[in-house]
């Protein structure tokens, strides 16, 4: 497991679709997110699909030194298995669903919430 290639663990982007894409998915009945700048280390246990309402983010995967830009109008599909450092610029704030019934990522910070 240390020596995890994740070619097929993608990032995609798709810049500004067009309303009637957005309309089709139904968006605005998706649950919100928001974040404020800062950095935070995900891992996706369920594809993650969500549209940027605000924000900018560098996506880091995890083992890789390149990473994936998106913001304010990006409709975004985060793969099932990615680690990742989100270097968030320009507070986060996005519509998001997931393709199973699994819990949001897990974030590791130096808060704790306690339950």
């Amino acid at each position: 497991m240390a020596d995890n290639t994740n070619n097929n663990l993608r990032i995609r982007v798709e810049r500004n679709p067009p309303e009637s894409k957005l309309s089709e998915l139904n968006i605005k009945c998706w649950p919100k997110w928001g974040c404020s700048p800062g950095k935070y280390q995900l891992k996706f246990d369920a594809e993650e699909t969500c549209y940027l309402v605000k924000g900018k983010v560098r996506a880091y995967p995890k083992g890789s030194s390149e990473y994936v830009e998106f913001g304010t109008g990006d409709l975004v599909v985060i793969p099932k298995g990615l680690s990742c450092t989100w270097d968030v610029t320009v507070a986060v704030d996005k519509y998001y669903k997931f393709e199973s019934s699994s819990p949001p990522p897990q974030a590791s910070s130096s808060s704790s919430s306690s339950q």
